[in-house]
């Protein structure tokens, strides 16, 4: 349950930046935008990281580390924020926020064909729940253009690469990922976008905002669900993410006053149900475990963090470089970090 809570929180705080970041397009191009998201998601951690001693540097990441957060930066920092907000300068934060749940189909759809995720009867049918969710708003809301709908199709793509990458970091904490992340991709992104329109635009208020948007929206966003799919898997914990767009509807009401109407209720009903159906997709077979060694956030009561700490409860969560023994066994479990086993 505790991976699921962290996922909800992650797509409450993401469906902020949709009609937040519509406002802030007024002052900022969306490359611009993008740039200082990803900026204020670094300032955002910044500071927690230095308080936990942790540092921003980690000696254990290894070169496979290295590469898929070079990958996550990549596609999830530079090319699918500017994707999304040139999307979001076309068309409603609405119709955004609709478009957004093609990002659980793009994640989905990659995770089983490349990452050797797995999804049962129940996954494939929660799936289909939250993409029904995602066809009745957008029929509810009507078109958001051909030209909007393809950047944001793009976006989604991206973040499909980016959240399977994402969920096999082993060797950074989730704060140390979130923090290169925000800095590359943001930096890069603002760099060129004042060479491509140097005017200023901008005031004091509007990169205040900008910043603390992307701390709260980007940074503590993505930290919460870096642990969300260490422990579920990218294809699950995006699929509780995608309730992200139904957050995004309700504060573009609140904010925007955009409409809402009898197909956003309708929509909610399903989006639930896939939650429920996605949260009950175990399954339990023989598999074995090899030898490994690896560093993430654990807990000493789920039957494979067996190593010993004194006087440290094991429900307590932390993390720290620990070792794996090779071992076979059988229970019900999700495709997490210690499951990506073929089928």
């Amino acid at each position: 349950m505790y991976p699921f809570i962290l996922a909800i929180l992650s797509a409450f705080l993401f469906g902020l930046s949709t009609p937040i970041s519509k406002s802030l397009l007024s002052y900022w191009t969306p490359q611009q935008l993008a740039g200082m998201l990803y900026l204020g998601a670094a300032l955002g951690v910044s500071f927690p990281l230095l308080l936990s001693g942790k540092g921003f540097f980690s000696s254990q990441a290894n070169r496979a580390n290295a590469l898929r957060l070079f990958g996550a930066i990549l596609f999830g920092g530079i090319l699918g924020p500017l994707f999304l907000l040139a999307g979001l300068k076309l068309a409603s934060a609405s119709s955004v926020s609709l478009w957004l749940n093609l990002e659980m189909v793009a994640t989905s759809i990659l995770g089983v064909i490349l990452f050797r995720d797995h999804l049962g009867r129940r996954g494939w049918l929660g799936a289909f729940c939250v993409l029904c969710a995602g066809v009745m708003l957008s029929w509810g809301e009507g078109s958001a253009g051909l030209k909007a709908g393809l950047l944001l199709g793009m976006a989604c793509f991206c973040w499909g690469i980016d959240n399977n990458l994402t969920a096999l970091i082993d060797g950074l904490l989730p704060m140390q990922s979130t923090f290169w992340k925000g800095l590359i991709a943001g930096t890069c992104n603002l760099i060129l976008g004042l060479c491509l329109d140097s005017t200023p635009h901008a005031g004091g208020s509007a990169i205040v905002g900008a910043l603390l948007l992307g701390s709260i929206s980007y940074g503590a966003s993505i930290v919460l669900y870096i642990m969300a799919a260490q422990g579920l898997g990218a294809s699950r914990s995006q699929m509780v993410f995608a309730s992200a767009p139904l957050f995004g509807l309700v504060v573009s009401f609140l904010w925007l006053r955009e409409p809402l109407t009898f197909f956003h209720g309708l929509a909610f009903g399903f989006q639930i149900l896939g939650t429920f159906l996605i949260f009950k997709d175990q399954h339990s077979h023989s598999h074995s475990h090899e030898e490994m060694e690896h560093t993430h956030e654990h807990r000493h009561d789920d039957g494979h963090h067996l190593h010993a700490h004194e006087s440290r409860p094991t429900s307590l969560r932390h993390s720290h470089r620990h070792a794996h023994e090779s071992t076979s066994h059988s229970h019900p479990h999700w495709p997490d970090i210690h499951h990506r086993h073929r089928h």
